[in-house]
Order: structure tokens, then sequence, then C-alpha cells
């Protein structure tokens, strides 16, 4: 091989998708052996919060938003609470999480249209989710899962989507098409745990910068390994 990619690019094509989905299952059951406790780090008391704490999480750490929300929940606790609050404040109350203008904005606005579409109550499906600005497949996942035990996909973030594509279960870039092959690879009962899986071992080796392949529990059935 020329190099590492072309290496990498044989693996995945001499693979057959019966092939594929066997490493697949394979590499779950050493994820889930590996992080038995793995899932929701933020903190919430309703449904709603928990929306909130996820729309605050992008660009920004799940350990900063609890800290940030750890006041904030005591003042605002319903939709209406949100729906209500005051833009140049609710900024500075969120400024630490980043993004603070877009995340008022976006938090305010869907305050708003829970309060006047349905009745002050999150959603239960994915489509009525995706109305509500700012918010897109991965935090309606997320939220549904957490909040309801609702699964209808795979929430993909970008520990996600690093981690299927290095994984060769995923030729693709976009979220939705990495979730829609995760989907196929994974079996229903797996979509909502494999999520916080791939966070937990992309946040423990798996970095963006320098993954850890010497100490990778999946390095002998990842194309992606350098041992």
């Amino acid at each position: 091989m020329n190099n590492f990619q072309d290496y990498k690019k044989q693996w995945i094509k001499k693979e057959s998708a019966t092939e594929t989905k066997k490493r697949a299952a394979r590499i779950y059951d050493i994820l889930l052996a590996t992080y038995p406790h793995s899932g929701m780090m933020l903190a919430y008391e309703t449904p709603v919060q928990l929306l909130v704490a996820v729309m605050l999480s992008a660009q920004c750490t799940d350990k900063k938003v609890n800290e940030v929300t750890k006041n904030l929940f005591k003042k605002y606790k319903t939709a209406a609470d949100f729906a209500n609050a005051q833009p140049h404040i609710f900024e500075k109350e969120i400024y630490q999480t980043g993004f603070y203008k877009a995340k008022t904005k976006h938090i305010i606005a869907t305050a708003k249209i829970l309060e006047k579409k349905f009745s002050g109550i999150l959603p239960s499906s994915i489509e009525d989710m995706l109305v509500l600005p700012g918010v897109a497949r991965k935090t309606a996942n997320v939220v549904l899962g957490n909040a309801y035990g609702i699964v209808e996909g795979i929430a993909v973030d970008t520990h996600v989507s690093r981690i299927a594509q290095r994984l060769g279960l995923t030729k693709h870039l976009p979220p939705e098409k990495i979730e829609r092959d995760l989907m196929i690879l994974f079996s229903k009962k797996k979509w909502f745990h494999l999520t916080y899986l791939f966070i937990e071992h992309g946040r423990a080796l798996c970095s963006s910068r320098k993954p850890h392949c010497d100490r990778c529990p999946l390095k002998k059935i990842c194309p992606s390994s350098f041992v």
C-alpha cells in the first residue's frame, strides 16, 4: 500500500456487508464492557430543562453546561419561564457556554412555540421536535431518548461521527447519512446507548488529534488502528 488511507480503503472494500454487521456487533459488546456506565451527563429535572441543556451543550462541555444550569434551572423550570426570559439577561446567564446570543434566541423562540403549540409540554415525536428553532436530529434523538425513552434514531455528534468513520462503519460525512448507516448496522435496541458508548470512547481514547490506538480495546478490529 502507498499509504495508510489506501490500507483502510482496502480493508473496508474486502469486507462484506454481513462481515461489517458482525464486526459492528463485536464493537458494541467491547465498548459496553469497557464503558458500562456511559450515559447522559447533563443535569436536569424536567424534559424542557433537558432540551435547554442539550441546546446549551453545542460547542460546550457537559461539565460547563452543568455549572451554568445549576443556578439557571433554579430560575427557569417550565417552558413559560424560558419563553418569558429577558434576552439581555438570559445572554449573561448562559454566557459561559459560548455562542450565547444564538442560543438565547433559539431557546426563547423554542419555549414560545412549546407554549403556543404544545401547551408547554415537550412533544414526543421527532417530527414535532424538528420544528423547534435550533433543534436538529441529534438534539431531538438525545432529548426523546432520555426524556421519554423514545428511540427513533441515533444521535450523531462530532464524537459519533469521528468514531464511526474511523471504524469503517460509514463512508459519509453528513450526520444524517452516518445515522442511516449506523441504524442499518446495529439493532434498534442498541441505538440509544450506542451514542454514549461512542462519545465515551471518543473522550477517553479516540480523540480527534491524537488517538491512543495502543490502549484501544478495538485496535484488532479497527481499520484505522496505528497498532
